[in-house]
């Protein structure tokens, strides 16, 4: 059966992608023409004209920066006023940290529509991103399905169910008002790792290994950085630098913490899992002791990457916040504490659910494979 299915995909394969690539046309030239479904009004950029010259600034810390001026004549694309001119005006800088550049072709939305005479004058809130939004996101489908054929249909499909499920959680989360967050959030993590790995690998011995080592790795990962929080009285955590934050941040916290250690434990245990499922079918009579053993090397093998991956990605995440604390004379300790310490916890969460993956989930493939089949 799991022969036939294959062959189905393959000889569809091709006008799946034929569709799928007339689709995307389809898609990308609604948004280029939707303008008349949106509320908001859209206007079409057709002359832009430098006005004065460049003004320097510098403040007490010595950044200097240099602001241009724009006048802009747009066309209006929707609403009462649609075919009209608009006269608009923009200022923007090197730096651009809360404005934008614009040239003639842009699409933007307005606000403050209104009239002065014959001539029609607003306010640019920002560009029209949908048609570059969809023509990427069809770019990731269409490459997903290209490069990886079926495994990568169900990999799309595991990552919207997961998209819906976090909405959700979201959702009820909001409705609690964050009184019960870790509850939650750890259900959405076994949720998370249970449809993702029965998507993308099927109702398998495979994927129950990677199932079960990802939850007690990143659970007990979780637990250990409990303890250690608990001795340490959690000195040198600033919750406080969190953002926006409108619930109790260190719940929130640890939810984040749990769903990022969760994808790390996940991605090892895949990898390892995947291992030792090629080694049984080279060699069949492989014994339990030796998959095990196996398992453990390729652990040691792809933890240090991961671990580095991971804390690059969250330092990644804070550095053009970290660049302005500094260049505004703040020191790289007050830098780090606020605005990094969260990140770099967070790095050290992962880690342990990385170190601890490994044998766990070395030892359920081992015990699973060793059987004969």
């Amino acid at each position: 059966m799991s022969k036939l299915t294959n062959a189905a995909w393959l000889r569809n394969k091709r006008w799946l992608l034929v569709g799928l690539f007339l689709l995307v046309l389809v898609c990308v030239a609604f948004t280029m023409n939707n303008q008349r479904f949106y509320r908001r009004p859209i206007a079409r950029v057709v002359k832009v004209t430098a006005v004065g010259h460049p003004r320097r600034t510098s403040d007490q810390f010595k950044n200097v920066d240099h602001q241009y001026d724009q006048r802009i004549v747009a066309v209006m694309e929707n609403g009462a006023h649609r075919g009209q001119r608009v006269l608009l005006s923009n200022t923007y800088s090197d730096s651009r940290p809360m404005d934008q550049r614009y040239r003639v072709g842009n699409q933007v939305f307005l606000s403050q529509v209104r009239r002065h005479g014959r001539q029609l004058s607003a306010n640019i809130t920002g560009y029209k991103r949908d048609t570059v939004l969809v023509t990427l996101a069809w770019l990731v489908v269409f490459l997903l399905l290209v490069t990886m054929g079926k495994a990568g249909a169900w990999a799309l499909t595991s990552v919207l169910v997961n998209a819906l499920l976090f909405v959700l959680a979201v959702e009820l989360d909001l409705r609690n008002n964050g009184e019960h967050i870790m509850g939650i959030f750890s259900i959405l993590t076994i949720i998370f790792a249970f449809v993702s790995l029965l998507l993308v690998l099927g109702p398998s011995k495979k994927m129950l290994a990677t199932f079960s080592a990802t939850v007690i790795g990143t659970f007990a990962a979780l637990g250990v950085s409990l303890l250690v929080f608990s001795w340490t009285h959690q000195r040198g955590i600033y919750y406080e630098s969190m953002q926006y934050v409108t619930q109790v941040p260190r719940p929130l916290f640890l939810a984040e913490t749990l769903l990022g250690s969760l994808g790390a434990v996940m991605d090892e245990s895949s990898d390892i899992i995947a291992t030792l499922f090629e080694l049984k079918q080279l060699e069949p009579a492989v014994s339990p002791r030796r998959l095990f053993m196996s398992g453990r090397n390729v652990g040691k093998s792809i933890m240090g990457p991961l671990i580095n991956v991971l804390f690059l990605i969250f330092m990644a995440d804070t550095f053009t916040s970290s660049l302005l604390y500094i260049k505004n004379g703040n020191s790289w300790g007050y830098t780090f504490a606020m605005n990094m310490s969260l990140g770099t916890v967070q790095s050290l969460v992962s880690g342990i659910g990385i170190v601890l993956a490994v044998p766990l989930v070395s030892a359920f493939g081992a015990l699973l494979l060793g059987r004969r089949s």
